[in-house]
């Protein structure tokens, strides 16, 4: 398996002939669409048409290709109280289970944590500033969902026109507390290859 980010809350997933594409709004923030005609793309929350084969932004289980993709219903950073307007997806790639929180508040039900289930890695965005989860959020819901990797997103970017100014990645990994284990352009990933340990991967912009 394969993880590559793109900036703001953008990554994919690949795994043997299937590539899922998350959170592709680059193109309404100045960025470029990576998004291909043969992939899939997911949605955690508000979106443009999409280009790829298929799109999912609700709840619910989807196969795509030898990846099982469930989609838990969510509440969004600034909606009220028990509004479940967000999804999170997680992905089970071979013997490896990726969560993908996208912009969401940073308290979870026990509902919520027993679909999630065991989680290998983490993608949660550390940008706050009210537009999206903060880093002491961030590190909430790292301690609720323990997982084994995490890759910070949706941080500052001076290529992108966000709508609320971000906070600097070094400022964010300060309040996370975490040192990164390493920064890499793509992450190459083997299930096998985790520890029990929770640690902190970069992914370079592609």
């Amino acid at each position: 398996m394969d993880i590559q980010f793109y900036g703001a809350n953008c990554v994919s997933v690949t795994y043997k002939n299937a590539r899922i594409v998350l959170d592709d709004n680059l193109a309404d923030v100045g960025g470029k669409s990576v998004v291909k005609p043969e992939d899939v793309a997911l949605y955690t929350g508000p979106h443009g048409a999409s280009k790829g084969r298929l799109s999912f932004d609700s709840p619910g289980e989807y196969e795509v290709s030898d990846i099982s993709v469930v989609g838990i219903a969510a509440r969004a950073h600034l909606d009220e109280p028990k509004t479940l307007n967000a999804t999170m997806f997680k992905l089970v790639v071979g013997d490896t289970t990726v969560l993908v929180t996208g912009h969401v508040y940073p308290e979870l039900s026990e509902a919520q944590l027993e679909n999630i289930g065991i989680c290998d890695v983490l993608i949660v965005p550390v940008g706050g500033n009210g537009y999206t989860v903060d880093p002491v959020g961030a590190l909430k819901l790292i301690k609720e969902i323990e997982p084994k990797l995490v890759i910070p997103t949706h941080y500052n970017d001076k290529d992108l026109n966000l709508p609320v100014p971000q906070q600097e990645l070094s400022n964010a990994l300060k309040e996370l507390g975490m040192e990164p284990k390493e920064t890499v352009a793509k992450l190459k990933l083997k299930g096998h290859e985790l520890t029990d340990v929770t640690q902190l991967v970069l992914l370079e912009k592609s």
